[in-house]
């Protein structure tokens, strides 16, 4: 696949067929992606790649704390609630989502199914979950570098022919994530990473989000008229 077919090809995908991934495909491909820069070549970077039982006993703990309504614990700080026009892209491509999936805005049931996806991480069969150095924690180059990883996790994945979507809510009750995927004390847990065969039967994989254009987000400096 040619690098422009995987950048304007990749979305999101939040429906997974049920077939296991390759081990060695996955290191392939988090291979691929610590190729990715880092602030000083630092690599602040690691990855709990999990699957199977594991992954299940996950799924289950992050849906019954939930449900049971215990407090969020995601490691990485989660800033203030959107607002502006960062709110009115997060409601849009909600809004694409629903209509994909048939789901009313007065269906609280299929909305709140919806949301307990990503607590499932998607029902995909791999989660790999985004750690960093805890030594590094107080760096804001840190979480940079675990971006332009998972970015190109993302993309390495897709080039393959697996989908992922990132997600929070996989992680948010992190004493769960850290009992059954064995993370290390000195590892703070920044993101979840879905990562499977796409479903092309499951609506929402065909939704394709709305970018702003280049002249929305650059300002040129020092360039002819």
């Amino acid at each position: 696949m040619q690098f422009d077919d995987v950048i304007l090809g990749r979305r999101s995908i939040r429906g997974y067929k049920p077939d296991p991934v390759p081990r060695a495909l996955i290191e392939e491909i988090i291979a691929l992606a610590m190729r990715a820069p880092s602030s000083m070549n630092t690599q602040p970077w690691n990855f709990y790649v999990v699957t199977g039982d594991a992954l299940n006993r996950i799924r289950a703990g992050n849906t019954e704390r939930m449900i049971a309504g215990v407090p969020q614990s995601r490691e990485f700080r989660t800033g203030e609630a959107f607002g502006g026009q960062h709110r009115e892209r997060q409601i849009g491509v909600a809004k694409q989502l629903f209509s994909a999936m048939g789901i009313a805005r007065d269906d609280a049931a299929m909305r709140q199914d919806w949301v307990m996806r990503g607590f499932r991480q998607f029902d995909a069969p791999v989660c790999v979950i985004v750690t960093y150095d805890r030594v590094l924690a107080s760096s804001d180059d840190t979480a940079f570098d675990c971006g332009a990883v998972s970015t190109a996790l993302v993309n390495a994945a897709w080039s393959r022919g697996l989908g992922c979507v990132i997600n929070s809510q996989g992680i948010m009750q992190s004493p769960v994530v850290r009992e059954h995927a064995g993370i290390a004390a000195d590892q703070v847990i920044m993101k979840s990473i879905a990562l499977g065969w796409p479903d092309e039967t499951f609506p929402a994989n065909a939704v394709v989000s709305e970018r702003k254009s280049v002249s929305e987000a650059c300002v040129f400096v020092g360039f002819p008229e």
